[in-house]
C-alpha cells in the first residue's frame, strides 16, 4: 500500500502563536501515525514560488493522511494556524512502484 504525504508551504506571521498550533497538532499527528520528513530547514525554489517554510509529513497511507486532515482535532489545530500563518497544503498518495 502506498503511503500518503502532506506537503505544506507556510509563511508564519506570529512565531510565538505558531508554537500553539504545533502543540495542538501533536495529538492528531500521533494518532494518525504521522512522521515528519521535513520540518523547516534550508530550501531554495529554482522553479516557481513558495513560502519560506516547507514541511513534508509521511502517513502510513493516503487514507490515513486524509483522515488526519479531516479529524476534529486537526481542524481545531488548523483554526489556530489560520489567523497567524498563510499556507498551502497538498495531500498526495506516494508512489509504490
Amino acid at each position: 500500500m502506498a503511503k500518503g504525504y502532506w506537503v505544506a508551504n507556510n509563511l508564519v506571521h506570529d512565531a510565538v502563536e505558531y508554537e500553539s498550533y504545533k502543540a495542538a497538532n501533536a495529538e492528531p499527528f500521533a494518532r494518525h501515525r504521522a512522521r515528519f520528513l521535513v520540518r523547516g530547514g534550508q530550501q531554495i525554489a529554482p522553479e516557481g514560488e513558495t513560502f519560506p517554510r516547507t514541511v513534508v509529513i509521511e502517513f502510513p497511507s493516503y487514507a490515513e493522511a486524509l483522515a488526519c486532515y479531516n479529524s476534529e482535532d486537526y481542524q481545531h489545530a488548523l483554526s489556530i494556524r489560520e489567523p497567524i500563518a498563510e499556507g498551502r497544503l497538498i495531500i498526495v498518495e506516494g508512489y509504490d512502484g
